[in-house]
């Protein structure tokens, strides 16, 4: 029986790697195009999860600092396989665009890749997925007028008050909504993912992840240490950042532009190449630091980044199993799923469509790929292929 255990862990584990890695290779267009990536792989074809677990992790990875679709990968890995699962899921997703990153800073500069024809093709493919995923969501997490007011609140508030706090303020304001409307909810639809960590292990997690951030900027100070001082910086940014990777990029700007570690001209080259590569945002932190201390440097950063929203993930979920359940939370949790609906359409309009949707063919093509995807139900795989293809070739028309 143990054998038969371990035999099972061991093909899980190489399960989530193998989904997580042609994820993290194909999945374009920003933290948005992953959550309607992974809702398309992870709970529309594998079912690992029902569309409420899937929304509930999606408002916690929200609400919590840090890379919102990396902490959902990490979240579905730690279901499916515990906390080794929950790393695994991490390394496939991040693997590709860290390792394409740091040789783009050691060998590719200046080499203008984010105006090739097949990366524009895939940014529409990114807004069909994320499309596909918001309908399907809407469905489940809008069924009533209240929820669906919620939602458009969500909707107008991220497009006309765009901030770094904003998101966790409408989720806040939605959750008390949802609490108010729905404290008298009784619908039984309590539901159990299995979040397979030790309470105490999430402890410590959190107790690692507020020490750090309090210890690391007294270290700097004591040694001096360039290494000390690009950890302290890149771990900060990703501890303290919310809304996801296209806010932590001001954020390192401001770290390490007027400091001097890099150029300008060498961020930007970057910034430009980091949105033309698939998976996190966050990786960007990758190029920095490989082009500060080469590749052992982009290696250390990339651990610095996103070591605060590991810890946090590791940290909140054994408790946010119990706490969604709990009938006094329910009705805020359905704003809050509301809210989230209402945020995502918001990303859908600006940054994706605004700066992928240009001409009419664009429109075409996305609602192409759309037909594809919600009706001809083909493969996500077939889709970012026929998308990198017709994108190729619209530069010749």
């Amino acid at each position: 029986m143990k054998q038969t255990n371990q035999n099972w862990r061991l093909k899980s584990l190489l399960e989530i790697f193998m989904v997580s890695i042609r994820l993290g290779l194909t999945s374009f267009g920003g933290p948005t195009a992953h959550l309607g990536y992974f809702h398309e792989e992870y709970v529309r074809r594998r079912k690992w999860m029902d569309e409420k677990s899937y929304a509930d992790l999606v408002a916690l990875a929200q609400f919590l600092p840090g890379p919102a679709s990396s902490q959902v990968g990490i979240g579905i890995g730690v279901m499916r396989a515990g906390v080794l699962g929950g790393i695994i899921s991490f390394i496939g997703f991040t693997l590709p665009s860290v390792i394409a990153l740091i040789l783009f800073a050691l060998l590719l500069d200046g080499f203008d890749v984010g105006n090739a024809g097949w990366i524009h093709g895939l940014k529409i493919v990114a807004v069909a997925v994320v499309a596909h995923a918001i309908i399907g969501m809407a469905k489940k997490l809008t069924p009533d007028l209240k929820r669906k007011a919620i939602a458009l609140f969500a909707l107008i508030g991220t497009l006309l008050w765009q901030t770094a706090f904003t998101q966790v303020g409408i989720i806040l304001i939605a959750a008390l909504f949802g609490f108010l409307l729905f404290k008298q909810h009784e619908k039984n639809d309590e539901v159990s993912s299995q979040f397979p960590i030790a309470k105490r292990f999430s402890a410590i997690c959190l107790l690692l992840f507020f020490g750090l951030l309090l210890l690391l900027p007294i270290l700097r100070e004591a040694t001096e240490a360039d290494w000390v001082a690009m950890f302290d910086s890149f771990y900060r940014s990703g501890a303290l950042v919310f809304g996801g990777g296209h806010v932590v990029l001001p954020l390192l700007e401001q770290e390490f532009v007027p400091t001097g570690w890099l150029s300008e001209e060498a961020f930007l080259a970057g910034y430009g190449a980091t949105q033309a590569v698939p998976g996190p945002l966050f990786t960007f932190a990758a190029y920095l630091g490989a082009v500060m201390k080469g590749w052992q440097g982009g290696l250390i950063a990339t651990i610095a980044v996103f070591l605060p929203a590991l810890l946090l993930i590791f940290g909140a979920l054994p408790f946010w199993d119990r706490l969604r359940n709990n009938p006094k939370i329910k009705g805020a949790i359905m704003g809050v799923n509301a809210a989230v609906v209402g945020i995502l359409i918001s990303a859908l309009y600006t940054p994706i469509w605004t700066s992928t949707i240009l001409m009419p063919i664009d429109f075409a093509l996305a609602a192409i790929l759309f037909s594809m995807l919600a009706y001809w139900k083909l493969p996500p795989w077939v889709i970012v292929i026929s998308g990198a293809i017709s994108g190729s070739l619209m530069t010749l028309i």
